[in-house]
């Protein structure tokens, strides 16, 4: 039988305080896994942890900076220390802090973006396979987007980075699939998130946005957690290296 049963699995959520991650998070929760919220800021961890707590979940929330390789370290020291082990690695926070043509972007911008769409998957990735290995087998989820396949306007460097993503989603399939370690990635296509509040509060742009789209309208945070259930889950068995779209057929 086909099963989502994540029970007695230990899942690590990133950029998970609100938005896609939250959504994921508590999902996952929903599905019997214990879950692990990690974003910046540990005040607003708590608030999503205990939300979690309160429908009969299990949720703990640790501060961590994507950008930052000591955090990493430290995220899973703790890890180590208190789980000693971990089966779900989802990789969604992320950072778009420029709006503009590529031609004006400075080297602070290209540092941070990087830093944390790219450089924190990788090594979040690369520092849970021994743990995923003690366990026998892992799954991994990179939280790409749509604009790794086709850059959107004045998103050149998030584009750069979700489409390396991508790339890195693949090569770490390839890799760890002989330790049954499935790696895969969501492109999430025009969502209702923080990143996007700017597109969804100019009703010209929101317009032309969603009129390129077949399903004509955005996507809340919820509509994406299906296929991260689904990904990370015994269904998917069989997959890895596979970057499924929810896109409302934006790129069909």
């Amino acid at each position: 039988m086909v099963s989502f049963d994540l029970k007695d699995r230990i899942a690590l959520v990133t950029g998970a305080s609100r938005g896609i991650g939250q959504a994921i998070a508590e999902t996952l929760a929903d599905h019997g896994a214990e879950v692990i919220l990690v974003s910046r800021k540990q005040e607003s961890l708590e608030a999503a942890a205990t939300g979690i707590r309160e429908k009969g979940g299990k949720a703990a929330g640790f501060a961590c900076h994507m950008g930052s390789i000591a955090d990493i370290d430290n995220l899973y020291d703790r890890i180590r220390e208190t789980y000693g082990r971990l089966d779900i690695l989802v990789n969604n926070a992320a950072t778009n802090p420029y709006f503009r043509e590529m031609a004006t972007v400075d080297e602070g911008v290209w540092e941070k973006t990087l830093n944390v769409n790219l450089k924190g998957p990788f090594f979040m990735t690369q520092k849970a396979i021994p743990l995923m290995q003690a366990a026998g087998k892992g799954a991994v989820v990179n939280v790409s987007s749509v604009n790794g396949i086709r850059p959107a306007p004045f998103q050149g460097v998030y584009s750069i980075t979700k489409g390396a993503l991508i790339t890195m989603t693949q090569a770490f399939a390839k890799e760890l699939a002989s330790h049954h370690i499935r790696v895969n990635a969501l492109l999430p296509g025009f969502t209702d998130t923080k990143f996007s509040s700017m597109l969804m509060q100019n009703e010209e742009i929101y317009n032309m946005v969603v009129n390129q789209i077949p399903l004509k309208r955005h996507a809340d945070p919820i509509e994406m957690v299906g296929a991260v259930l689904y990904l990370v889950s015994d269904a998917a068995s069989y997959t890895t290296g596979a970057c499924l779209t929810c896109d409302g057929g934006l790129l069909a």
